[in-house]
This record gives C-alpha cells, sequence and structure tokens, in this order.
C-alpha cells in the first residue's frame, strides 16, 4: 500500500468559512474518486511552533491508483483551494510496513502465563 501524507500551513488571512470549505472538499473526494482507499484529515491539535496547521492522510493500493489520483479532475480542483489557502505546503508519498506483521522473536519473559512458548 502506498501512504499519501499532505502537511498544510494556512496563510494567516485565511478564514475560517474557507477552511471548512477546504474540509467539506475533502470529505467528499473518497465518494468522487474510487482509488482512494483510506482518507482522513483534521486540523492541528497541539499547535506547537513546529507544528503544521492541518494534515491529511490518504492509502492507495499501488503507485498507479496514487498517480490517478493525483490527476483526477476533482482532486485537481481541490488542489487549488489548498494551495490558494496555504503559505507551505509539504508531501510524501512512501510504501508502508505493517508494524505489527514484522516478525519479532518474543522472550518467553513476554508470554503471557497462559500461553505456551
Amino acid at each position: 500500500m502506498i501512504n499519501h501524507v499532505v502537511l498544510m500551513k494556512f496563510k494567516s488571512d485565511a478564514s475560517q468559512a474557507d477552511i471548512e470549505d477546504l474540509e467539506k472538499s475533502l470529505d467528499d473526494l473518497p465518494n468522487k474518486i474510487i482509488e482512494i482507499h483510506s482518507y482522513e484529515f483534521g486540523r492541528d491539535l497541539v499547535r506547537s511552533d513546529r507544528s503544521y496547521d492541518f494534515a491529511l492522510v490518504s492509502l492507495f493500493a499501488n503507485l498507479q491508483t496514487l498517480e490517478q489520483y493525483r490527476h483526477h479532475p476533482q482532486h485537481l480542483m481541490v488542489v487549488r483551494k489548498i494551495r490558494h489557502l496555504c503559505d507551505d505546503i509539504v508531501t510524501v508519498d512512501f510504501e508502508g510496513s505493517d508494524a505489527g506483521s514484522t516478525a519479532i522473536e518474543r522472550s518467553v519473559w513476554d508470554l503471557s502465563p497462559f500461553q505456551k512458548a
């Protein structure tokens, strides 16, 4: 699976109404673009100096479906809104691994007393 992560810093004059409009547009994308496997987004809760204001994390089956998403007309409309609202946008796309599936030898001491080693 391919993880697509976007971090956004809004311009100082970005209005609450514009941000809410962006959220509505983002919320609707999975209904319009079938290549999206998983889609989550939200505003930063910590608001530290190093924090970005908004994040988007989406999941795609492979690079081909990510590319189809990137060039989809509905996605491009949202990208225009994001560029209008943001001073800074960073993205990363990576092939994820399920940390829970990593084979690690467990010590007998890590087992419940009711489990067999």
